[in-house]
């Protein structure tokens, strides 16, 4: 249940935001929240992350269902123990799926997010995705019972 309830959350909060710029910017019009740092500023990404494979629309619409399968059959054989690896999860398939509707519903990603620091314009969906893994990776190194597994593979 909270797998749901944390995808359904990052769907409707990116859904709702991608909405509200599309409803308020012109493409490429660009506002400053802190100077010289951060920007809300519309584009449309025809590619995946960093724009790399642009107007591949299909295949990579088949390459996120393909993941978000993966992640969502990771996520059910964890045991509820590994509360930490499980929200990284549902993060990482919440964003996959929020970008995923977006592709499917025009054949791009509506990017709004821009950070001076940081050249690609991104949305929420990118935030939970690259959120999600950071948690998971963090989870993963930190959790003793997968050391032990780890260790025991390692002595073999």
């Amino acid at each position: 249940m909270r797998l749901f309830i944390t995808v359904a959350v990052v769907i409707i909060l990116d859904q709702l935001s991608k909405f509200y710029i599309t409803s308020t910017l012109e493409i490429g019009q660009s506002v400053t929240v802190v100077d010289n740092f951060l920007y809300i500023t519309y584009v449309r990404n025809p590619g995946a992350a960093f724009g790399v494979l642009p107007y591949q629309t299909v295949f990579l619409i088949v390459i996120t269902v393909i993941v978000a399968v993966l992640v969502f059959y990771f996520y059910r054989i964890l045991s509820d123990d590994h509360k930490w690896l499980r929200i990284g999860l549902a993060l990482q398939l919440g964003g996959a799926l929020g970008n995923l509707i977006d592709r499917i519903g025009g054949g791009y990603v509506i990017d709004f997010i821009d950070v001076t620091v940081w050249p690609p314009v991104f949305n929420l969906a990118d935030a939970a995705i690259v959120i999600g893994i950071g948690i998971f990776l963090i989870a993963f190194l930190r959790d003793p019972d997968l050391k032990g597994e780890r260790s025991k593979s390692n002595v073999s």
